[in-house]
């Protein structure tokens, strides 16, 4: 017998009927920067139309795979109102979107079904394009992962040792929103050798961003780096020693040129050359 979303949300005490369901396309570039940012909250609550009238609830997906959808958030609504500039919530992140073609729906983040979220997976249905559908809709349940021993919270928030990105990387199914966010972008980013505080600074500018190239130094510890190899034949454990985070996310857009010339600047600032771990 098949497990259905709505038999999820009786469990937990909520009416399918007082719920709208919807799915945010990743390949929407508006959208991965809003969700990549954490921002899916702000990116449901301004809309074209009021898609939360009648409703008490929207539960929020984001695509997976082919027509798969990932649970993000259960979100009450408490109301809606024209996105004109004087009802902007304060502080709210994006005030462009407040140009008065549209509506504000004020929501409020439930935990109710937070055991859920990143790991309840549904088949959304070959109508992906309609985006928007109701809670009592039949949407099968595809998988209930594992927990997350490491949840994605924003590029800005992002340390990690080796151990635990080389888990990240060779889990991509658990760490979905991990690889969809460092897929997303190029960057420049720090490796410290936690034994002594050397530091390195890389870029990454290739197909997949920082996930291609910390792909690269999961599979070969050193991701080719002189100094790095260096310390490998003195110690081959050394690398699980190695931190690595984020120093600036940059736009895929940006040339390659442009990258390295970032990178420059930050051995400059850390002064990596003269008493880091770069060699150049």
């Amino acid at each position: 017998m098949k497990l259905l979303l709505r038999d999820i949300m009786n469990r937990a005490g909520i009416n399918p009927n007082n719920v709208k369901l919807i799915r945010h396309a990743l390949s929407d570039q508006k959208c991965k920067e809003y969700y990549n940012n954490g921002w899916v909250k702000e990116y449901t609550a301004i809309q074209k139309r009021d898609i939360s009238k009648g409703y008490d609830y929207l539960m929020v997906f984001y695509s997976g795979d082919g027509t798969s959808a990932i649970f993000d958030s259960l979100y009450k609504v408490k109301g809606s109102y024209p996105n004109a500039i004087k009802n902007m919530p304060d502080e709210f992140r994006a005030p462009e979107d407040f140009d008065g073609e549209g509506v504000y729906i004020d929501l409020e983040r439930l935990d109710t079904l937070s055991e859920y979220e990143n790991r309840l997976i549904i088949e959304w249905g070959k109508s992906t394009r309609k985006w928007d559908q109701k809670g009592t809709t039949d949407k099968e349940v595809l998988a209930i992962q594992a927990v997350q021993k490491y949840p994605f919270l924003g590029y800005e928030k992002l340390i990690r040792m080796y151990d635990e990105l080389k888990e990240i990387i060779e889990e991509p199914a658990l760490y979905s929103d991990w690889h969809t966010a460092l897929s997303a972008v190029k960057g420049v980013y720090l490796i410290t050798d936690t034994t002594n505080g050397k530091q390195y600074v890389g870029s990454a500018y290739g197909e997949n961003g920082i996930l291609g190239r910390w792909t690269e130094y999961v599979e070969t510890k050193h991701g080719g780096n002189k100094k790095l190899i260096e310390l490998l034949k003195e110690d081959p454990k050394r690398h699980k020693s190695f931190q690595f985070s984020i120093l600036q996310v940059l736009p895929k857009a940006i040339t390659d040129e442009e990258v390295i010339n970032i990178e420059k600047l930050y051995k400059d600032k850390l002064l990596t050359r003269d008493f880091g771990l770069n060699d150049n």
